[in-house]
């Protein structure tokens, strides 16, 4: 999973799948159900760590034209689970669609953006959601409208295994103002992020109105280093991944700014990577 992974570490998937239709998805995850075989979604692979021991199950990955397609119709734009966010971030900026800036420079897919409710200070992609296409794990397709869903910092109340494709209700306004605020959160992030490392980006979610980096940065844990990963100096709730690097390494840090964390603070961390 090396090479699926913005971290570049973890060990190997018993299977993976890139299905070129739902038809396609349907008959494997029949299968898995009836197999009781493990099942996983992989988006960009940009908040996620895998083991090194890797993945006793099937790995998909929906990066087919099937489901990357993007249609706008009647004040809607309908955006499938596999659409990388920042295409559909500047096709909605190209038509003068508001409502998506938030998402500027947040790496990954629709459906991983959905299922953590992906954002920032400017917002979330919550905000804009009006209904989500699902499939569960053994197979059963439904869709789920916006009063249903639940959207909270960093989650959501979507259990389902599968998002499929997604409704979004955007708003119209100037091509020019959209740009110069879709510039102000990228460059927002861009001096205050390690962007050109081998990273997935915040570990852990803020605490109640305090910031996890801030905590970790009074702790004196920037740039602690254990193995071939360190926190990094430019953000401290992101670790960084070096060459000879593995996924052990970075879970013995994580549990070294916990630990540190709560014996200053009192404060226990929560974990926004997803670890498999």
């Amino acid at each position: 999973m090396t090479e699926y992974t913005w971290f570049k570490l973890g060990g190997a998937a018993r299977y993976f799948v890139e299905p070129r239709s739902e038809q396609e998805l349907l008959d494997v995850v029949h299968r898995c159900h009836e197999n009781s075989i493990d099942m996983y979604v992989l988006g960009r692979g940009s908040n996620l760590l895998v083991k090194d021991e890797g993945i006793d199950g099937v790995v998909f990955q929906l990066t087919h034209e099937n489901f990357n397609k993007i249609s706008f119709k009647d004040g809607l734009i309908c955006a499938g689970a596999g659409v990388d966010l920042s295409r559909l971030v500047r096709e909605c900026a190209r038509k003068g669609l508001s409502g998506m800036e938030c998402l500027a420079g947040i790496p990954g897919t629709v459906g991983g953006a959905l299922k953590i409710n992906a954002g920032g200070r400017f917002g979330d992609i919550g905000n804009v959601t009006q209904s989500v296409q699902l499939m569960d794990s053994s197979g059963y397709r439904f869709e789920r409208e916006r009063a249903d869903i639940f959207f909270g910092y960093r989650m959501t109340n979507i259990m389902a295994k599968f998002i499929l494709e997604a409704q979004f209700a955007l708003v119209q306004d100037d091509p020019e103002r959209i740009g110069r605020m879709l510039k102000e959160v990228w460059m927002l992030k861009k001096n205050s992020q390690p962007i050109n490392s081998r990273n997935a980006g915040c570990v852990f979610k803020n605490p109640r109105a305090i910031s996890a980096g801030a905590l970790i940065d009074k702790t004196g844990l920037k740039g602690t280093t254990i193995g071939g990963v360190h926190v990094s100096r430019t953000h401290a709730n992101f670790i960084i991944a070096e060459e000879g690097a593995c996924s052990a390494d970075v879970l013995k840090l994580i549990e070294v700014i916990r630990q540190r964390v709560h014996e200053r603070f009192d404060v226990e961390l929560e974990l926004e990577l997803e670890i498999w």
